[in-house]
């Protein structure tokens, strides 16, 4: 899979632009705020219909326009498409094919799959547990794209039921009946464990199928490590220890019991507290007794390291499933030493398609020398 052709109109600092790309590694070198990263940004809100960078659609759009446009022909077992997203903040966005409108947007999802690494990737390891579950659900709808319309129906039941709970819990603090709001809230318990179990279930076959890649790619790029040193595990908001070989129905039956079990603390809080959204990943590093959770031990390098794991993972894991997705390496050079830089671009100069951004030119290895751009102060020329 690669990208042969890029327009961008009224994106981040792009009134119009449009790009030849090819296979193989190309890298659009340029000092911080030219530019450089928008352009691959771009590519990667195709993937997954959002950015790595910001949480809302709003920054993306260039300042004093109303809607931005991205454009990209994606060529895929020797086939291209045209495919397209209208972001308009505040309204529904558009998305077409072949010039085609899709009904929902996300139905472009999985067209183009792309593996991101950049100096964000630190908050896998040192962020909040949001980072962890967005990076599980991100390679979930990257493999299957469906799962995005349950990601979106549990928070849309997440919202619905977190309201009931705060209107319910202040009519009790008031001493005004709750009832009627407390037998609604067992039929959105319903909702809320059914489509949870299946989120549930789908990131505990994930960390399973990602567990052998991340031994491999951790050994890869952290000096001295062995295969079993870099560990997931997942933690979830209710006690999975008696669960067993319990499929969906048995996961739902469990978070129901928890809900119901914590009904007066989230009455009290007004908040949902059992729940996919509640959930963490734990990474740590070492074996037996000398493991040790990576938030709050791990040195900088150690942590840098078991980030980069955690993309080149997903890459392979992606790769398993027949198709080679889009690389695109953010400014990740230039928090690296020599040594990793050229580890890590040995091991994916590979791949089908890798985009690199870069602020000099000598931060780019020399195993992914190909086409170069340079940005400078909006403008992106062939060198």
């Amino acid at each position: 899979m690669h990208v042969t052709h890029l327009l961008l109109h009224d994106f981040r600092s792009y009134a119009d632009i449009d790009l030849e790309l090819g296979p193989g590694p190309t890298a659009f070198i340029g000092r911080n705020g030219q530019g450089k990263t928008n352009l691959v940004e771009a590519i990667d809100y195709l993937s997954r219909l959002g950015s790595h960078r910001v949480a809302t659609d709003a920054p993306l759009v260039r300042a004093g326009a109303d809607q931005a446009l991205v454009r990209a022909v994606v060529v895929k077992d020797g086939r291209s498409a045209t495919l397209e997203v209208e972001l308009n903040p505040g309204r529904s966005n558009r998305a077409r094919i072949n010039r085609t409108q899709l009904p929902r947007p996300r139905e472009i999802l999985g067209l183009v799959r792309t593996v991101v690494f950049s100096p964000e990737d630190l908050g896998l390891v040192k962020g909040d547990p949001g980072e962890r579950r967005r990076f599980l659900d991100d390679l979930l709808v990257l493999r299957t794209p469906r799962l995005a319309g349950v990601r979106a129906d549990y928070d849309r039941v997440l919202k619905q039921r977190s309201s009931l709970l705060k209107s319910a819990g202040a009519a009790r603090r008031k001493g005004a009946s709750a009832e009627s709001a407390l037998s609604t809230l067992e039929v959105w318990d319903d909702h809320l464990a059914r489509l949870g179990a299946e989120l549930v279930a789908r990131r505990l076959a994930l960390i399973e199928e990602l567990r052998p890649y991340l031994a491999t790619a951790y050994q890869a790029v952290a000096r001295g490590a062995g295969r079993e040193d870099a560990q997931l595990e997942y933690k979830p908001s209710f006690d999975l220890s008696e669960a067993g070989d319990a499929d969906e129905s048995g996961l739902a039956d469990l978070m129901r019991a928890e809900l119901i079990r914590r009904r007066r603390d989230e009455l009290d809080r007004g908040q949902c507290l059992v729940g996919p959204h509640r959930d963490d990943l734990l990474l740590s590093l070492g074996n037996g007794d000398l493991r040790l959770p990576m938030k709050g031990y791990a040195s900088h390098g150690e942590s840098w390291s078991f980030a980069l794991a955690l993309r080149l993972a997903s890459y392979d894991l992606l790769r398993s499933d027949g198709e080679d997705p889009i690389l695109i390496l953010d400014d990740v050079f230039a928090e690296l030493d020599a040594g990793r830089r050229e580890q890590l671009a040995e091991l994916v100069s590979g791949a089908e398609q890798v985009l690199v951004t870069a602020a000099v030119a000598a931060d780019v290895p020399s195993a992914l020398s190909g086409v170069r751009f340079e940005v400078a102060e909006g403008e992106v020329r062939r060198v």
